[in-house]
């Protein structure tokens, strides 16, 4: 501020800085337009790409969930024998 000051003088500095606020406003207004019209256009495509991968996960999970789990088979455990009935020393 002190720069524009003793550049531009103490006559000028006020419609300087009137004029640069009239731009950067201008800017805003430009740049949120601009960021409305492009979410604006991408909002339809974004939503449908979402639903169509909705109903694809949904196709593809429901007949996973519908078939019921196929039984274990049962594991049947070995039979432990005391070591005196293998070795035969009764």
């Amino acid at each position: 501020m002190l720069l524009a000051l003793i550049v531009l003088g103490p006559e000028k500095l006020p419609e300087a800085i009137r004029k640069f606020g009239r731009v950067y406003s201008e800017i805003r207004k430009i740049s949120n337009g601009f960021q409305s019209e492009f979410k604006n256009a991408f909002d339809e495509p974004m939503r449908e790409l979402r639903e169509t991968a909705q109903l694809t996960r949904d196709a593809v999970l429901k007949p996973l969930q519908d078939e019921p789990e196929p039984k274990k088979p049962e594991i049947q455990k070995p039979e432990v024998v005391p070591p005196s009935e293998v070795d035969g020393d009764n």
